[in-house]
């Protein structure tokens, strides 16, 4: 038998994504997890990449920019509310809130976030305005843990 389960949008944050987001866990299934992840206006991210998970990104809020890398294909894309991308496993990516309000996302990280060390620091687009942390990201986070990234959206 199964249970479900239901949660609110956190008011505070739960932890800072390796990437400096601010991190608010949502829910986990045995397949994947759910977080909402917020950059402050005109602040930039650090460049991550994942090893072993994928993410869903979907953009509630704010505008931006979006910049992902894998294999030799490099794009940035502009971001707001309406604004789904996709970051496959190894991609580099980094992202930028150029507007006057946060830019704000759920993210689906599939398999659920395994702990700390899955995002690794990388050599990004722009430069960060966001300080590293050592925390991994929160979507799948173990209960009682902040953080598991998104375990810490490494974003």
């Amino acid at each position: 038998m199964s249970s479900f389960s239901t949660k609110r949008l956190p008011v505070a944050r739960d932890a800072v994504a390796p990437d400096g987001s601010d991190v608010r866990i949502l829910l986990q299934l045995g397949r994947g997890g759910l977080a909402h992840f917020e950059l402050p206006p005109g602040e930039t991210s650090i460049a991550v990449a994942h090893k072993t998970v994928e993410e869903i990104w979907f953009f509630l809020g704010g505008r931006g920019e979006m910049w992902r890398e894998l294999n030799g294909h490099e794009e940035v894309v502009a971001v707001d509310a309406g604004t789904c991308v996709t970051i496959p496993v190894g991609t580099r990516f980094q992202f930028r809130a150029s507007g006057a309000e946060p830019l704000a996302a759920i993210g689906v990280t599939m398999p659920p976030w395994p702990g700390e060390g899955e995002a690794h620091v990388v050599e990004g687009r722009w430069a960060p305005t966001r300080q590293s942390v050592s925390a991994p990201r929160p979507v799948g986070a173990a209960s009682g843990a902040p953080g598991g990234r998104r375990g810490a959206p490494a974003g």
